[in-house]
């Protein structure tokens, strides 16, 4: 037991490295600065908007206009004597998102039932998700014209009517039924809700996985680079005790990155506006989904738990063969490839397609995939389909044993030092 504490401790000494603390402090201060930079960027975006407006009628209707765009959260700034072409301008240089022109009779007719068009100018002054608002800010002002225009219209011609009733005769209300259970709610507001609890398990996995075998990839092929693998393997200690504290080394040293990468993961989130939109559900939100069973108990997080416990360990595993084929320190960069493909398809088909409802080959092909049981561990704990998850559990259990079997075998014997996987072209012989 001494001496396999000294082997891990070794290995962890290899793993965390000057370079390797830098780069986490650095990715953990770049994704804070991003997520306070996009939070500022967001709250500008969605606090009062100003548009420019430019009144040609200036009748009672226009006016009305006016005061409801005011009520309904918009800086009017007014372009009120000014030519068209001009307050185009004028508005382009302020800080107007848009600018609304409203013709001349527009109010008379309103009162004959055929209103004149509006016309609105829109100011891009990017191109990024932030700037796109723009388009955003169009609708609401609309929405927000016809809305005003149709409840004075309801109003003075039928005075004892509610407008919003009139507008709106069919009343809805919204249920949702999972498995056996049901809530009043709508479906859209579950999936958000369901989408924004289970964000950061893949992406957890994603960043494990990745980075702890690619850990072990590039410390097995250094070790054969410089020879000091041959020298580990005369010292008097198992070949299956080296495989345990190099794949124990990388998961712990990958972990605690993970955990680095998630804070700073959730700080960009955060910025992007992640938590005002959990916080806007509230506690209706959150009672919704207790009402569906939406939720992790005790055993939900074990069962997780061991799901990603096992896809790291398979993902170790093959990232130590995966090492010890790998020539040099060079070429260890290019191993990491087949893990990182077997772990983006999975994450990305669990984002946009539903595995019950895909081909049949196409199903067969992603649960092949070892890393694509933990993705689906959380929708099939809500769903209740406990055999495909203990399925999904028991096929990763005996992947990695296969794997591990094959790993010892390889360490116990001389093909570690002269097994090789060569990308490129190969050298010819001389002439």
């Amino acid at each position: 037991m001494k001496r396999f504490m000294n082997l891990l401790r070794k290995e962890i000494r290899e793993l965390v490295t000057a370079q390797l603390v830098v780069s986490l402090v650095f990715t953990l201060a770049l994704f804070n600065f991003i997520g306070r930079t996009s939070r500022k960027e967001v709250e500008k975006a969605m606090g009062t908007q100003t548009i420019a407006v430019l009144d040609l009628d200036r009748s009672a209707s226009s006016l009305g206009i006016v005061t409801g765009l005011e009520s309904a959260n918009f800086k009017i700034e007014s372009m009120e004597g000014r030519p068209k072409e001009e307050a185009i301008q004028a508005a382009g240089r302020g800080e107007a998102k848009l600018l609304l022109v409203i013709p001349s009779g527009f109010g008379d007719s309103l009162q004959g039932l055929a209103p004149r068009e509006v016309e609105t100018y829109s100011f891009m002054r990017s191109f990024s998700l932030i700037g796109a608002r723009s388009q955003v800010i169009i609708r609401s002002v609309i929405s927000a014209l016809n809305d005003v225009a149709s409840d004075r219209f309801l109003r003075a011609k039928l005075p004892d009517h509610d407008p919003d009733s009139l507008k709106n005769p069919i009343k809805t209300k919204d249920f949702v039924i999972v498995k056996d259970r049901m809530a009043e709610g709508s479906a859209n507001m579950v999936a958000g809700l369901v989408s924004s609890q289970s964000l950061l398990i893949p992406v957890v996995l994603m960043m494990i996985v990745i980075y702890s075998s690619q850990m072990v990839i590039s410390a097995v092929a250094m070790e054969k680079q410089n020879k000091t693998l041959e020298t580990l393997l005369t010292v008097p200690i198992r070949r299956t005790s080296i495989i345990t504290a190099k794949m124990l080394s990388a998961g712990l040293v990958g972990l605690i990155s993970a955990f680095v990468y998630m804070v700073g993961f959730r700080s960009f989130m955060g910025g992007l506006g992640a938590d005002e939109v959990q916080a806007a559900s509230g506690a209706g939100g959150a009672g919704i989904m207790r009402q569906l069973g939406l939720y992790f108990d005790t055993t939900g997080y074990i069962v997780l738990g061991a799901a990603l416990f096992l896809a790291i360990l398979v993902a170790l595993a093959m990232a130590m063969i995966l090492g010890v084929l790998a020539e040099d320190f060079r070429s260890a960069q290019n191993m990491i490839m087949p893990l990182m493909f077997m772990v983006m398809v999975p994450y990305f088909i669990s984002m946009f397609a539903d595995i019950a409802t895909v081909s049949l080959p196409v199903k067969i092909f992603i649960l092949l995939i070892p890393f694509s049981h933990p993705f689906l561990v959380s929708q099939n704990l809500y769903l209740g389909n406990y055999g495909m998850i203990f399925g999904g559990l028991a096929y990763m259990l005996v992947v990695f044993i296969v794997l591990v079997g094959f790993a010892a075998k390889v360490f116990s014997s001389d093909k570690i030092l002269t097994m090789k996987l060569r990308f490129g072209k190969k050298r010819g012989a001389a002439a």
